[in-house]
């Protein structure tokens, strides 16, 4: 304390005091102090747990934007859910930021691309009525062969053709005709060994008539590819072995697998249109031997040989050749008719051995072997 109270200094600053006290207006300060307690706020500490959680929910947004950057136009962001597992996002506060009783949406599917079609190729079946059975009745069925179809003896240089031609052949079944002479033309070896079929591998559903075309459905076609030339030689084989069994050439066939047109047949055939029968000039052989069969037993001494010939001037010429002594016998026949698909008809007299039978034509150019077909029986 100050001992002296009645110092002049002491006075001054009294007085200086209250006339300064005196000048002071006093006002609400409570706004200012707001405003400024808002506008400086102390730090606060990020606790490590928070920066943890930041950290980890950035990582995982990366992964699923690499996600759906490297599956391309397969996968959508939200297909993450799927990968992860589901759950709820938290906020860095560690509050969920969607309440767990409010429903979540499904995560969107993933466009699917679908696979490329053949718009050519048909699903709709046709419909028709399975053929009447029948009991041992024979039917032709037909099988490819070259236009040489057997080596000549002791005859000019033959004048092979490059294509295939079509073989007919009979066989005895009972059940649906043409159903069973196609089971026999696709499962089966011809007898002849210069006959052949391409069919391997294909197994037969049905066949069935509709009144304007006959639908064979098969199981599986052949699963082979081959020159076009070839394959449509053999989709005639098809035709008119079918045809042939029903004995009606007007009706189209339609080629189907599983009830579906339009499968290219060999790789080169289309189906979706019923296939016609072509030209028997074009497609089968122009003389062919069809009895005896090949490898057949003949009990006594004549033989009669009938088959049919498209032959120039009615000329069918043959040889019978024994293949034990050599011995032969030669000459010519005429068929009904000239230039046209018509029978002829050989009568020999052999003695017994083995036997081999040709008939054949010559070129009108050059008198050289232009067609053949051979058989090799035994008499007895």
């Amino acid at each position: 304390m100050n001992d002296q109270p009645n110092d002049p200094f002491d006075e001054m600053m009294r007085r200086s005091l209250a006339e300064e006290a005196d000048r002071i207006e006093p006002t609400d300060a409570l706004p200012e102090i707001l405003t400024r307690a808002h506008t400086v706020r102390r730090p606060v500490a990020r606790r490590p747990w928070v920066l943890t959680a930041g950290l980890a929910a950035v990582g995982t947004a990366a992964a699923v934007g690499a996600f759906t950057v490297f599956n391309g136009n397969l996968n959508t962001a939200n297909e993450g859910d799927a990968v992860a597992g589901q759950g709820n996002v938290t906020s860095a506060s560690g509050a969920p930021s969607t309440p767990p009783d409010t429903p979540r949406s499904e995560p969107t599917k993933a466009p699917t691309v679908p696979p490329t079609e053949d718009k050519s190729v048909s699903t709709q079946p046709r419909r028709g009525v399975p053929e009447q059975p029948v009991t041992g009745k024979p039917v032709p069925v037909y099988w490819l062969g070259n236009a040489m179809a057997g080596k000549s003896v002791k005859k000019p240089a033959a004048q092979a053709r490059s294509s295939a031609r079509l073989y007919r052949t009979w066989s005895k079944v009972s059940g649906r005709p043409a159903y069973q002479a196609v089971k026999i033309m696709t499962t089966r070896q011809p007898e002849d060994a210069d006959y052949y079929s391409v069919w391997k591998g294909a197994e037969l559903n049905s066949v069935t008539l509709d009144s304007d075309v006959v639908t064979v459905d098969f199981k599986q076609l052949p699963q082979g590819r081959m020159d076009a030339e070839l394959a449509e030689m053999a989709a005639q084989q098809l035709v008119y072995t079918v045809q042939g069994a029903l004995n009606d050439s007007s009706r189209p066939i339609q080629i189907t697998q599983s009830g579906r047109t339009g499968i290219r047949l060999f790789g080169q055939v289309d189906t979706s249109q019923p296939l016609g029968r072509a030209q028997a000039l074009d497609v089968q052989a122009l003389v062919s031997i069809e009895s005896p069969t090949e490898g057949a037993l003949v009990s006594g001494s004549l033989v009669t040989v009938q088959g049919t010939a498209a032959a120039y001037e009615a000329t069918v010429n043959y040889l019978a050749t024994n293949l034990k002594t050599g011995q032969q016998y030669g000459s010519v026949v005429n068929a009904k008719e000239g230039q046209k698909f018509s029978p002829f008809t050989i009568e020999l007299k052999l003695e017994p051995g083995p036997w081999q039978l040709e008939a054949y034509l010559l070129s009108p150019g050059d008198d050289s072997i232009s067609d053949m077909d051979t058989k090799t029986i035994e008499v007895r």
